[in-house]
């Protein structure tokens, strides 16, 4: 626990950060700080949000977050959370220098939610609403049995993240509480009301008679939100069960979207606000040795730092837009010193895969060693050297968030309300004993046989699971 002086220098500390901040030009939330211990921390951590709703996943995440931390490995110094107030957590272990980098930090994290347009349809009051859908959640497992409810749960995360992240310019906000709740409940479709018909023990219309409307009537990627809305034999609970993961999952969609963006942009303005206070010079040292570790190059050619990589393109932004050559001026009608202006504007508008494609130059994959390796003979050897193509893989990796892209074609397959999905094959192929265990949850949820189209050793091949067993064929 902190001293009450130490609280009092703290809070002076958030006030003076907050000024130069403003003053530099970040507009953010306001913010409301806690200090916890490292448990806590960790816990937040591992959920994602305090107050969500308990499963198994949360749990191992958190014991390998907290082992990692007492065997010295690793420490999460802050936890910033997108809400209006934004909420920020200082671990109580914390220096006083790495509070006060931790804040500025913060700061911008909480500029870049206020301004960034990926970030303007999340809810900002989801902390609000996580507590909420976990009493929901622990209702249905009073009522239904915990294990009931872990194992449909162990289904919807295998596929949360295939949701479509454009789908709230296609459909009104819910409204919050229970009245959100009964929305989920009441699927709408355009076979909801032969599926009545025939839960009520009347006999549907032929095939003649209704004609054959497809479902859905366009390519659908938001396949939670498909099985919420037309899986034939979920109970009520369950379809709110899916439509709470799939809720929380657009919450947090924005965050994997911009994740280098928005880690180099907070990262770019603590330094900033840290260089604008009066630090003594041991404080100046501790503060100059935490950020070198931030923001050091990944040891992994298989990974990259998104601290380092944001910071180093946001700095080059400012750089050749405070300086644009005579060619730029002349063709592009740049002025001098308009870099702040324009990193503003990126702020505002981009997301990890637009900022990397219009922003990472051949200069930069140079500096920061982006290029392709391979791993021949236990040494990493470059495999791909030219920069575009370099660049281009790498924005292909960010894609969907480097998940493979699947849409649901068809869910009445063969007459049937069988579910038929299809993989938008882009060159890279499916790990095809994931791809099996995946069609597996998603038949738990669907109650009927399931099909995915994608291409293996570049031949078309349907891969289906029937309940009992997975199988494949090629297509012709």
């Amino acid at each position: 626990m902190l001293s009450d002086h130490e609280t009092q220098e703290l809070g002076r500390a958030i006030e003076e950060i907050w000024e130069i901040g403003r003053r530099l030009g970040l507009d953010p939330f306001p913010t409301h700080f806690e200090v916890v211990p490292a448990a806590i921390m960790y816990e937040f951590g591992a959920y994602g949000l305090p107050g969500r709703f308990s499963h198994w996943t949360h749990g191992k995440a958190y014991h390998q977050m907290k082992m990692m931390y007492d065997y010295g490995l690793s420490k999460i110094y802050e936890l910033v959370i997108n809400t209006n107030p934004c909420y920020g957590f200082l671990m109580e272990t914390n220096s006083m220098v790495q509070n006060k980098l931790v804040i500025a930090h913060v700061m911008g994290h909480c500029d870049f939610f206020k301004n960034n347009v990926y970030f303007g349809h999340t809810s900002r009051q989801m902390i609000e609403t996580a507590s909420v859908n976990a009493d929901r959640i622990r209702s249905y497992e009073f009522d239904h049995g915990e294990r009931e409810v872990e194992e449909f749960l162990d289904a919807v995360l295998a596929i949360q993240e295939h949701i479509d992240p454009h789908v709230h310019l296609r459909q009104p906000p819910t409204d919050n509480g229970d009245e959100r709740g009964r929305r989920r409940r009441q699927p709408e479709g355009p076979y909801d009301d032969l599926w009545k018909l025939e839960e009520r023990g009347k006999p549907a219309p032929s095939e003649e008679e209704r004609g054959r409307r497809r479902l859905p009537e366009q390519s659908e990627k938001d396949i939670l939100g498909f099985l919420m809305a037309h899986a034939p034999e979920l109970e009520e609970w369950q379809r709110d069960v899916i439509g709470i993961v799939r809720e929380e999952m657009l919450y947090f969609l924005p965050q994997m979207q911009t994740k280098i963006m928005n880690e180099g942009w907070a990262s770019f303005w603590h330094a900033r606000i840290l260089r604008e206070l009066e630090l003594t010079d041991d404080e100046y040292v501790e503060f100059s040795q935490l950020n070198a570790g931030v923001l050091s190059p990944s040891p992994s050619k298989r990974s990259i730092n998104p601290y380092y990589v944001g910071i180093k393109v946001w700095e080059d932004i400012l750089r050749r837009w405070d300086n644009p050559t005579e060619e730029e001026r002349r063709l592009l009608g740049r002025e001098p010193n308009q870099g702040l202006a324009k990193i503003f504007e990126v702020r505002e508008l981009e997301n990890d895969v637009s900022f990397l494609r219009n922003y990472l130059t051949a200069d930069l994959v140079e500096e920061l060693d982006l290029y392709v390796y391979e791993l021949q003979d236990d040494e990493w050897v470059i495999v791909e050297k030219d920069w575009e193509k370099t660049r281009d893989m790498l924005v292909q990796s960010m894609t969907n968030m480097g998940y493979p892209v699947l849409h649901v074609e068809d869910g009445d397959y063969r007459g049937n309300r069988e579910l038929y999905l299809r993989h938008a094959f882009e060159g890279r192929e499916l790990d095809i004993a994931y791809a099996e265990k995946a069609m597996q949850h998603v038949y738990k949820l669907w109650g009927r046989a399931v099909h995915l189209e994608t291409v293996v050793d570049n031949e078309p091949v349907l891969m289906t699971y029937d309940g009992h067993e997975n199988s494949a064929r090629t297509l012709t």
